[in-house]
């Protein structure tokens, strides 16, 4: 672990099958992929890859892209995978279309000048009673220069469990701005 706050375990890319996630990406014409983080969901044995002089979280994520041919993609990256996205955000940001943080952990351990630097369209999502971890992963990464922000009204911190229909609106809505 890296240290950060907020590494409750809970989901798993099953959340995204059950919630009609991938389906509704699907259906617009996506590509969508789900995967298990190291150690957690169905992978529970497996252990971030590492690459010379590379930290494991970027460099994971960077295998997995390019094993699945994914070419630049958009990255969804609720809580606990903030450990992962965040790094290959800032790692390999030409692996990466879009970023769209869900209230992930993290955040703290990048400087408002790094995420500045950031010109990848990001949509910075949470819900309004995460008071604790929606709002510290939105003070940082509000600093990203190209972001748009939605704050699910009465939504927690799992925000797109909460709600569904307007989660679901506002990731399509915009990736077709893209």
């Amino acid at each position: 672990m890296l240290g950060c706050r907020g590494s409750k375990i809970r989901f798993s890319s099953e959340t995204w099958l059950k919630l009609n996630t991938l389906e509704r990406l699907a259906e617009a014409g996506y590509r969508a992929v789900a995967i298990d983080l190291p150690g957690l969901g169905n992978s529970k044995e497996a252990k971030a890859p590492a690459q010379v002089g590379e930290p494991a979280p970027g460099s994971f994520l960077k295998q997995v892209s390019e094993g699945l041919q994914l070419g630049p993609a958009v990255v969804i990256s609720p809580s606990l995978s903030g450990m992962y996205s965040l790094p290959f955000l800032f790692q390999h940001n030409d692996l990466v279309k879009a970023y769209i943080p869900v209230a992930p952990i993290c955040t703290e351990k990048f400087t408002a000048e790094q995420y500045s630097s950031i010109e990848t369209p990001a949509l910075i999502v949470y819900g309004d009673q995460d008071t604790q971890l929606g709002e510290v992963s939105f003070n940082n990464l509000k600093n990203l220069s190209n972001h748009k922000v939605v704050v699910l009204q009465g939504a927690g911190h799992p925000c797109y469990l909460d709600k569904p229909g307007e989660w679901h609106s506002a990731v399509l809505q915009f990736l077709q701005s893209l």
